[in-house]
């Protein structure tokens, strides 16, 4: 074990420089959902070098790469995608796309995987194969993962890790839990339309305007009054989007937001229940209105004996300080739909500065590279102890 430790640690920091050349690569040329083509062609080429045979998705986005001998059995997964926020960062490596940037870490999680696979290939006598996803489109729905799932990638795999960066623990400390590490998030659009009409005369027609603002303000305070106290949901707008004029009330308002919640049983009743709350909002006031709403994966659920090989993992290679435990959040994560083919965790990866950090989806969001052969160290390693359990 000794002997394969010290491996292990090796390979790592000599992975760890060609993985943050990668991020910064990938970081200068962030690409959003369904359109990693650069991305994915810039991992297939790494890993052809490494002698691997990488299998690039029929569009261009989106691959997976098996490493050892036999059919795999574990799995690691990554996702690639950016999102549409102008950075705001001094970085000299920061986004050259205008209105796109990696606000989220995907670029660290796709450089960990890539240097995850560059140990592995290195490792003597390596006890099976390991499958390696780099997935497409989490920040969307419909979901990467979903469609990945739906492709194969991960039949055949007994279980499957993967990270997400967190700013607010401090690099060199991952955060360990079992059970639900995240919670369900959907997409809500609701469309509300009326006859319009002049700013002079609302009592003539529907003041879509008023009726919107009763929507954003009584929609979230309705549908807590509708649940069980004890039970947790966030619903929150992040666009209105309608009119046209300073003294048109408009024919169509659009809102946009999500609506979160821990609890799968509630999860899966929300539709019904959002469905009718906003008709009881709009209708008495003379508006009609359409409801879009998405639902996206379940809660990530972590897999207890999955956690444990984790957590022996991170103690041998970093000590029991290293390994902390965390909390369920209400952010979302479409790896659970991984977890519904096989067992599983999440594991929150500190890249902060100890104090806080910046939110990730933040225009300011930046990491430690540090973190990235913490990563590549702790990601091979419980690889390899899945394999042997």
């Amino acid at each position: 074990m000794a002997r394969m430790k010290n491996q292990l640690d090796a390979l790592a920091a000599a992975a760890a420089d060609p993985a943050i050349r990668m991020r910064r690569d990938l970081h200068q040329h962030p690409e959003v959902a369904w359109t990693e083509r650069r991305t994915t062609y810039r991992v297939a080429e790494a890993l052809r070098v490494m002698g691997l045979d990488p299998r690039v998705r029929p569009d261009g986005t989106g691959l997976t790469v098996d490493v050892g001998v036999g059919p795999p059995s574990v799995g690691f997964r990554a996702d690639i995608d950016a999102l549409p926020i102008q950075e705001r960062t001094d970085a000299p490596y920061r986004s050259l796309v205008d209105g796109i940037m990696h606000a989220c870490g995907h670029d660290a999680h796709t450089a960990i995987a890539v240097g995850i696979a560059d140990v592995l290939s290195e490792v003597e006598d390596l006890p099976g194969s390991v499958r390696i996803i780099f997935q497409p489109a989490e920040e969307n729905l419909p979901s990467g993962a979903a469609v990945m799932v739906a492709e194969g990638a991960a039949a055949g795999l007994q279980s499957i890790i993967a990270f997400h960066v967190d700013p607010s623990r401090p690099a060199g400390r991952l955060g360990l839990k079992a059970g639900p590490i995240t919670s369900a998030a959907d997409r809500i659009t609701i469309r509300l339309r009326g006859p319009g009409g002049h700013t002079s005369r609302p009592h003539q027609t529907v003041d879509l305007v008023q009726v919107a603002g009763r929507m954003v303000v009584d929609l979230p305070v309705r549908l807590r009054a509708e649940i069980d106290s004890r039970q947790q949901l966030v619903m929150v707008f992040g666009r209105i989007s309608g009119g046209g004029a300073d003294n048109a009330i408009p024919t169509e308002i659009e809102i946009g937001g999500t609506a979160r919640v821990p609890d799968p049983e509630l999860w899966q009743t929300l539709p019904k229940l959002v469905e009718r709350l906003t008709a009881d909002i709009a209708l008495p006031l003379g508006a009609s209105v359409e409801l879009d709403h998405r639902q996206g994966g379940p809660p990530v659920v972590n897999d207890g004996a999955v956690i444990d090989v984790v957590r022996d993992t991170v103690v041998e290679h970093l000590g029991s300080e290293a390994a902390e435990e965390t909390h369920q959040s209400m952010g979302s994560e479409d790896f659970s739909v991984f977890l519904q083919k096989a067992p599983g965790a999440m594991i929150r990866l500190g890249v902060g500065d100890g104090d806080g950090g910046t939110d990730l989806h933040s225009a300011t969001f930046d990491l430690d590279e540090g973190a990235i052969e913490t990563g590549i160290l702790v990601g091979a390693a419980s690889l390899i102890r899945l394999l042997r359990s």
